[in-house]
């Protein structure tokens, strides 16, 4: 944490089941900083928890283009610290912890959060947000944002006239596959089986593209570059041959997994472990609110999951002025 962040932000102390806070947020992306200011701006004292990853995916982002306001581009990290600082004015409370588990059967529902202790809240906004899925690579986490991408709408833009590589073999990679032929060169696609788990149509759309080449039953050794992706080594499973492919650009499309396990079995969720939300932010628990990638498989950007936030902390206001009335 910077020394600017220290001067400015609030550290915020826990509420009591005799005197709870009226909302504690959980996760400090787009989703959740994007709730605290309109808590805050509500008079609503938020308490936001940073969680693991503090910034969410932005934080681990380098150039951001397609968010509305900055015709030049901003930094991932330096988008969030103006969220922060914007919440930070209007009286959001910060606490540097994870939430390690929640009781939501009864209210106020109660937060136990590393390595603070337990916390008490009239409301609950969830915006824990979605990891992707990595190969566990150590040169793939040192490139990350210096090549390697695991988003082709935030970042395909940066790769027009290149080759590139995508990793995977289900829907997510053929549409990330099909989306950067509109920039790439060449798209090649590394999978480690001798067929895709696709649906039909994503297959059969896939193959038809002259764009793409697919390097069947092949797997992801090493990203090489020294301060970007220069080439991809990869290792043929069943003839065990290495080699090299010159590309500058590694998009990893196996998947996502919401930060949701602390809420199983205490709200719904869907099949894949996002929360269910209904008629907004709402979750199947009353006074309970969910925004950005921890609810939404589908659009998983910045813009979208900043909306998402608006939305909750709108809800959860609401909600407190019903019950206060």
């Amino acid at each position: 944490m910077t020394a600017s962040r220290h001067d400015e932000e609030k550290h915020g102390s826990l509420g009591t089941a005799s005197k709870p806070t009226d909302i504690v947020i959980l996760g400090s992306g787009c989703a959740g900083l994007t709730a605290a200011i309109y808590a805050a701006r509500a008079n609503l004292k938020p308490l936001l928890i940073d969680g693991h990853e503090a910034g969410g995916q932005l934080g681990l982002t380098t150039d951001v283009e397609n968010f509305p306001g900055f015709p030049e581009g901003i930094q991932g990290p330096a988008l969030i610290e103006r969220m922060r600082k914007q919440a930070a004015r209007f009286g959001t409370e910060y606490l540097h912890g994870e939430a390690a588990a929640v009781d939501l059967s009864r209210r106020p529902f109660r937060v136990t959060i590393k390595p603070h202790g337990e916390s008490f809240t009239r409301t609950l906004i969830i915006a824990t947000g979605a990891s992707a899925r990595m190969l566990g690579l150590s040169s793939e986490k040192r490139l990350l944002g210096r090549g390697v991408s695991t988003c082709a709408t935030c970042d395909g833009f940066f790769f027009r006239g290149k080759e590139i590589i995508v990793v995977g073999g289900g829907d997510s990679a053929m549409q990330e596959a099909n989306f950067l032929t509109k920039f790439a060169d060449k798209v090649t696609i590394v999978h480690r089986r001798d067929a895709f788990r696709a649906s039909k149509i994503m297959r059969d759309r896939t193959l038809k593209n002259p764009k793409i080449t697919i390097a069947w039953d092949t797997v992801v050794e090493e990203v090489l570059g020294k301060d970007r992706v220069d080439a991809i080594r990869v290792k043929n499973l069943k003839t065990s041959r290495v080699s090299e492919i010159k590309v500058k650009g590694l998009f990893i499309a196996i998947g996502h997994t919401p930060n949701t396990k602390i809420f199983e079995g205490q709200i719904d969720l869907d099949k894949a472990g996002y929360i269910v939300t209904h008629r907004g932010s709402k979750t199947s628990v009353p006074g309970v609110f969910a925004a950005g990638d921890c609810q939404d498989h589908v659009y998983r950007q910045a813009v979208t999951a900043a909306g998402s936030g608006c939305m909750a902390a709108m809800d959860a206001e609401r909600f407190l002025e019903a019950e206060d009335h």
